[in-house]
């Protein structure tokens, strides 16, 4: 139980942090007026609109009233259309969501087992294949991988849509574009920490007493080698629901990204806090979850 509430304490703490530091930052990116109002707008039409959204106000009442806000869960109205910023991020989530449920979905089903394989086959042609492949997918830039896809399967070939998220076939570009680099990090992971766990005196004993390797490997051995890679899943999880800006631009992807992005150009504060508290939040509950499945995997981290 102690674990537990500390773990969801230092949640809350993270989560509280983030918002304060992004509320404090936007503050000093200038005048959001320069923005918000017509050129022919007079000093006291601004004013009277300074006033609207309560910028006239000191910055330690913003302050407070955004934190009181936010435990309401009221993260403002969007300066642009009006809306709740909240609700804008709403609408998009699932988008993004099941984008990058899609991509990690890829990653973990190609990643893990080719990290199993290339640590078994340690310094074989396997293995060096398998690595020379990961350096590849790390060091491949995602536009220009979503371009080449694009160019390949739904220009040249046809086969796949380009834009837009309708039937699963559109789920499969922009999921592999998001999964390439995430397929070579998992496979590097877990080659890593499998080969570690393979020299450990508990392998051994299992392998003398005659057990099949097969069972080694995968009973014995993986289980150990997961705890870091769950830590790597949770962390890329949270990434990616904030990070795949790029592929959401590229494959005209209706999610919160491409929303928050937006906002960015138009200097939308509202939808702009709105998205980094939600992302900041989804990290926070990820390692939350990650560090309860570590004491599920591994009991003896529970009284570490």
């Amino acid at each position: 139980m102690r674990y537990f509430a500390v773990r969801f304490l230092q949640m809350l703490f993270a989560v509280w942090g983030v918002a304060t530091l992004v509320f404090l930052f936007l503050q000093l990116t200038g005048d959001p007026m320069e923005v918000l109002a017509p050129e022919d707008m007079s000093e006291a039409q601004v004013a009277e609109l300074r006033h609207a959204y309560g910028l006239d106000r000191p910055l330690h009442v913003r302050y407070l009233i955004y934190m009181e806000n936010l435990l309401k869960g009221d993260l403002g109205v969007s300066w642009t259309s009006g809306e709740p910023a909240l609700r804008l991020l709403a609408q998009r989530f699932p988008a993004t969501l099941k984008l990058v449920l899609t991509a990690l979905l890829f990653a973990i089903a190609l990643g893990l087992p080719a990290g199993v394989w290339a640590a078994v086959r340690s310094d074989t042609w396997v293995d060096r294949g398998l690595r020379f492949l990961s350096v590849l997918g790390i060091s491949a830039p995602t536009f220009w991988i979503g371009i080449m896809l694009i160019l390949i399967f739904s220009v040249t070939l046809g086969w796949l849509p380009s834009a837009g998220a309708g039937n699963w076939r559109h789920y499969i570009l922009p999921g592999l574009t998001l999964s390439f680099y995430r397929i070579a990090l998992f496979l590097r992971m877990i080659r890593s920490t499998l080969l570690d766990v393979l020299t450990q005196d508990y392998v051994r004993t299992a392998r003398a007493k005659g057990l099949a390797e097969r069972v080694v490997v995968y009973k014995h051995a993986l289980r150990n080698a997961l705890i870091p890679f769950v830590t790597l899943v949770g962390l890329q999880f949270g990434q990616l629901m904030a990070g795949a800006v790029v592929t959401e631009w590229i494959f005209a992807w209706p999610g919160m990204n491409r929303l928050a992005l937006n906002a960015l150009f138009t200097e939308d504060r509202p939808v702009i806090l709105a998205f980094v508290v939600l992302t900041a939040g989804i990290f926070a509950v990820v390692n939350f979850v990650v560090d309860l499945l570590y004491g599920w995997i591994d009991p003896r981290v529970r009284y570490a």
